[in-house]
């Protein structure tokens, strides 16, 4: 182990603050300027299925590969593939306004590089930190992607109106850049593969399926998940549709939305820090579901001029978020032995994110023919249904038990 760990963590994160500020600029400034030039909740739906299903499909079996490759490796090449695919949108947005089609197929090209640098960055941090402070490093991951979700969107929307939104892309090639070069910088020794009696593909795969279904309490409150992604997220595709469509007001007003969720998501995961010992993992994974449900049920009954009211219940929905994030990935991690962790997360993402593909799909057409604000209060209906069926499965016992 590296004693020097913080200043390895130094250059990683200084790196990835660019990265992922900038990723997050893109991908609001994208999505406002297919809300403004369409105006179609078809159209968002379809670039959220581009955004979403290449990660589902590869999930399962992107832990195997981890597991194989050298992850520093990984993350720089797919770092590279994101920073090609804005430059080459960027290019495209500079000369002209670029097909639906082309767009749609980079942001899937975009999103299949993502779904190899998120858990390759994720499984580098064991071999760079001590065990007893993985949980600080989490709270500085936390800390950049919150904070990154807070300023990129109003920084995206300010380039976006000032400039274009090839020049928003452009930044992302750059930011790109310096998270490779910071992280070149950094030694990530690899780990000694795993020694299982037939080191296949399929058996290295089975052996996390396995593991995964044995865990009942885990699977239970994946299904409950993959329910809630079906209605819950379409929103985020919808939430500029909402400010243009139903309030009437432009990209500054979106980037609003968006900085305060954010906002909300820093101050739930401080709050559920501070008193994590509270309450059982799924007593915050339900009251958590019911909040989210509580605040789409009321955005949904609000008049054209309750913007502020709007804004506020974003708030609290960003703030709800952290307390089902966090303990369901604690549950996962006190649930499964470590050898196997890599697996069973890919899989339970994975199946989480190849039910949001379907709520994509059927939430384009519903809105525009019901309008945005009936998918926000449906969703919400069944959000707080979903809430009030965690805490009744659980409510005696969590049933949490390691799987060997």
């Amino acid at each position: 182990m590296d004693t020097n760990w913080k200043k390895s963590f130094a250059f990683i994160f200084g790196g990835q603050i660019f990265s992922i500020l900038t990723s997050f600029m893109v991908q609001f400034s994208i999505i406002w300027h297919l809300t403004e030039t369409t105006g179609s909740a078809s159209v968002l739906m379809i670039a959220g299925l581009a955004g979403f299903l290449p990660q589902a499909v590869l999930g399962p079996f992107i832990g195997v590969w981890l597991d194989r490759w050298n992850r520093k490796l990984t993350m720089i090449v797919a770092d590279s593939v994101i920073a090609l695919t804005s430059l080459l949108l960027g290019a495209y947005y500079l000369w002209g306004e670029p097909s639906l089609w082309v767009v749609y197929a980079i942001l899937m090209i975009r999103s299949t590089a993502s779904s190899f640098h998120a858990p390759a960055f994720q499984a580098a941090i064991p071999l760079l930190a001590p065990a007893d402070q993985l949980t600080r490093v989490a709270g500085w991951h936390q800390l950049v992607f919150s904070s990154s979700s807070v300023l990129g969107p109003a920084l995206g929307i300010a380039v976006y109106s000032a400039t274009s939104l090839g020049t928003v892309l452009l930044l992302d090639v750059a930011g790109a850049l310096i998270a490779n070069l910071m992280l070149s910088r950094v030694k990530i020794s690899q780990p000694k593969p795993e020694v299982v009696q037939a080191p296949s593909f399929r058996s290295e795969f089975k052996l996390g399926w396995n593991a995964f279904v044995a865990a009942k309490p885990v699977v239970a409150i994946t299904i409950a998940s993959a329910i809630f992604s079906v209605v819950f997220m379409p929103l985020a595709m919808l939430f500029p549709l909402m400010t243009l469509s139903h309030f009437g007001l432009g990209g500054y007003s979106a980037s609003l939305i968006e900085a305060v969720f954010g906002i909300g998501m820093i101050l739930g995961g401080a709050l559920l820090s501070a008193f994590a010992s509270r309450w059982k993992d799924t007593t915050y994974m339900s009251v958590s579901l019911i909040l989210i449900g509580f605040t789409c049920v009321l955005s949904g009954r609000l008049g054209s001029d309750g913007f502020v009211y709007f804004a506020i219940l974003s708030f609290f929905m960003g703030a709800a978020a952290p307390l089902f994030n966090g303990p369901y990935m604690a549950m996962i991690q006190k649930s499964f032995e470590p050898e196997k962790l890599g697996r069973v997360l890919s899989i339970v993402t994975s199946l989480t994110m190849l039910s949001s593909p379907i709520g994509l799909a059927l939430a384009g057409p519903a809105v525009d023919r019901f309008g945005v604000q009936a998918w926000f209060f449906w969703a919400g209906i069944a959000v707080v249904l979903i809430g009030v069926w965690v805490y009744a499965r659980f409510y005696k016992d969590d049933g949490i038990k390691a799987v060997e």
